[in-house]
């Protein structure tokens, strides 16, 4: 992870924590042509490691974790991570395992920002 990588896993900590209340405690950015692909670790709360516990609450957590985050972004566009990259994000997937509190996100933009980035100085 170059330094570039580094700072937009720092924007992407940081929009969570603004949005959900906490952030990944970890996490690793790669780019890969038009992609900024991030790996999250320690993604859930206390409470929600709670909620955890029965099949019921893995599978309503899943749900937040994903469709819900996908519609955060949707409604409070990332303007500090396109202004870092000078790049319009159309498209995010985004996954995670609950049971190893395991996440990964694929934010899509509307340039090539590996070719952009990865070779900067």
């Amino acid at each position: 992870m170059n330094k570039f990588e580094a700072e937009f896993s720092n924007l992407v900590r940081a929009f969570r924590k603004r949005h959900m209340g906490k952030g990944p405690s970890k996490i690793s950015t790669t780019f890969c042509k038009n992609w900024a692909i991030c790996e999250m670790e320690g993604n859930l709360s206390p409470v929600e490691k709670f909620i955890a516990t029965s099949e019921d609450g893995k599978q309503t957590l899943r749900t937040a974790r994903t469709e819900m985050v996908k519609e955060m972004y949707r409604k409070h566009p990332p303007v500090d991570m396109e202004a870092f990259l000078g790049a319009k994000l159309v498209d995010l997937f985004v996954d995670i395992d609950i049971e190893r509190d395991f996440g990964m996100s694929i934010f899509v933009f509307d340039q090539d920002i590996e070719k952009k980035w990865k070779n900067e100085p």
